[in-house]
């Protein structure tokens, strides 16, 4: 019984120790193996590998994807004009030489040291570009400009890191909170003088196009007015000249229609009341003669 546990123990550890042989690396990672402590051989391509068990050898892992870069809170830039800037950026970048990339990382394999020493760079390539533009030229025309002398600088500095630089993105630009709220503030003032102007201006073109609206409204009432008045007259001269030819024909006629205008003007409502003497000149046409030809009205 002690003769097979001590086969299952030794296979086990046999086994065990078999399998601190194999490794896998990855396509995504480099496979960097260590003997006694120094870097034997870097594995770029992936697969099975075998390698003697610890302490006599073993494995560390390196990402070899590319990785982003991101500015982290620092302070703000001078420009040429001496007006400080905060610029956002981002770098890509990815591990070109692993043996390089250790032996120039302080912290071996980690990743953060090596961005560490890396957003040192890109901010003193940064600077130097930023420093010798004006606000202008770093918010517009010169941004490619900018991205293109820093990525430059980063390629030559990062091969001494074992690093290759893909891309460099400047992500925004900005003045700093203090400086952006009194240049909101300006340019707030600016668009209120502005609006100010124009509402100014468009209430003076207002008032002339009313004015000029009243005035056109006048002349045509004048005008039209002066056309009835002048459509009138004509009719006034055409019924008088009508009347008086009729007249002419008939002055018992004229006599009676004037009675009778008369007595319409004389009686246009009900409650009109006048008294007056039946015999009087003016009940003439209603008690009717015989000389004017018109029966006189049917007493009630």
């Amino acid at each position: 019984m002690n003769k097979l546990g001590f086969v299952i123990t030794t296979l086990l550890v046999a086994l065990a120790v078999f399998a601190s042989t194999l490794f896998v690396v990855d396509q995504r990672q480099f496979g960097v193996l260590y003997s006694f402590g120094q870097i034997k051989e870097v594995i770029t391509e992936p697969g099975l590998r075998f390698k003697l068990p610890q302490p006599f050898q073993n494995v560390v892992f390196l990402d070899r994807r590319v990785l982003t870069l991101d500015s982290p809170e620092t302070g703000s830039i001078q420009t040429a004009e001496k007006k400080n800037l905060v610029v956002d950026w981002l770098v890509k970048w990815r591990i070109a030489d692993a043996k390089q990339f250790i032996r120039n990382n302080s912290g071996g394999t980690s990743i953060q040291t090596a961005e560490a020493r890396l957003t040192s760079v890109v901010q003193d390539a940064l600077n130097s570009e930023v420093t010798k533009r004006t606000v202008k030229d770093v918010l517009s025309t010169d941004r490619d400009k900018i991205m293109q002398g820093v990525q430059q600088r980063l390629v030559d500095d990062a091969k001494t890191f074992g690093i290759e630089i893909v891309d460099v993105r400047i992500k925004r630009v900005d003045f700093p909170p203090s400086v952006a709220d009194s240049v909101y503030q300006r340019m707030k003032s600016e668009r209120q003088q502005v609006a100010n102007e124009l509402r100014s201006t468009g209430s003076a073109e207002g008032e002339k196009i009313r004015a000029d609206a009243d005035r056109q409204r006048e002349v045509l009432i004048a005008e039209a007015y002066r056309d009835a008045q002048k459509i009138k007259g004509e009719g006034d001269a055409k019924a008088a000249a009508l009347y008086s030819d009729a007249f002419g024909r008939d002055a018992q006629f004229a006599q009676f229609y004037r009675s009778l205008e008369a007595y319409k003007a004389s009686f246009s409502k009900k409650s009109d009341v006048m008294v007056l003497d039946p015999s009087s000149e003016f009940f003439k046409a209603m008690r009717g003669s015989g000389s004017s030809g018109v029966a006189a009205p049917a007493k009630k």
